[in-house]
C-alpha cells in the first residue's frame, strides 16, 4: 500500500515529534508499505523518509521544481517526482497514494490534509484520512471541527471521514482495517430546481 504522510518541514521542533515520525516510518517499512511524502530533506519529512527506508520501505518524494533548485530534495528517497508547482505536487501525491496520514505540521501540512479530507467529503476518493495526534498537537483543530458540527456547518456523518490516532501504531491499525463509510448528499437541504 502507498501511504502518504504529510508532515512538518521544520527542524526546530521538539524531540517528541521526531520520535513519532521515526516510529511511523519504521512501521511503514516493517509492514511492507511504500512511503509517499513531500520529498524534502528537512523536518519530519526527512525523518520519516530515513526511518521508512531503513526499515525496508520504498520511498517516493514528490517535490516542486523550485524546491529542487534550492537543494531541498531528499537524497534518501528511492524515487523523486518533480512537479511544476504545489498544486501539481498535491494532485500527484493524491493520485499515487492509498491512504493519508498527517503528522504535526504547519500551514502546509494542514492545507494538505484538509484538502484530502474535503475531497473525501465530496466523494472524489474513498481513501482513509488519519491525524496522528502526537503531544495533543491537533486538539485545537479538532475543537474547531466540533464547533463546525455543533453549528451545523458540517454534518455528523463526516465524523466518519477521518480518524484521530494517538500514535503511529494506532494510525496503521486503522488503515489496515479501513472500510469506507457510505455518505449521503453533502448538503443539509438540496435546493429544488
Amino acid at each position: 500500500m502507498n501511504i502518504c504522510v504529510f508532515s512538518s518541514s521544520s527542524n526546530a521542533i521538539a524531540q517528541v515529534y521526531v520520535e513519532e515520525a521515526k516510529l511511523l516510518g519504521k512501521l511503514i517499512g516493517e509492514q511492507g508499505h511504500t512511503l509517499v511524502n513531500g520529498g524534502a530533506n528537512v523536518g519530519l519529512m526527512e525523518i520519516v523518509t530515513l526511518a521508512a527506508a531503513n526499515a525496508g520501505a520504498r520511498t517516493i518524494g514528490v517535490i516542486p521544481e523550485r524546491f529542487v533548485k534550492r537543494s531541498l530534495a531528499s537524497g534518501n528517497a528511492h524515487e523523486v517526482i518533480t512537479t511544476g508547482d504545489m498544486q501539481e505536487r498535491k494532485a500527484k501525491m493524491r493520485e499515487i497514494s492509498d491512504a493519508f496520514i498527517a503528522l504535526p505540521g504547519g500551514f502546509g501540512t494542514l492545507e494538505e490534509i484538509l484538502e484530502v479530507l474535503t475531497l473525501r467529503q465530496l466523494d472524489y476518493h474513498k481513501k482513509p484520512v488519519v491525524f496522528v495526534n502526537t503531544n495533543s498537537f491537533f486538539n485545537y483543530l479538532l475543537q474547531q471541527f466540533e464547533h463546525s458540527f455543533d453549528e451545523k456547518f458540517s454534518k455528523e456523518i463526516y465524523r466518519s471521514l477521518y480518524f484521530v490516532a494517538k500514535d503511529a501504531v494506532e494510525a496503521l491499525e486503522y488503515i489496515a482495517g479501513y472500510e469506507p463509510p457510505e455518505l449521503d448528499s453533502k448538503w443539509f437541504i438540496v435546493p429544488e430546481l
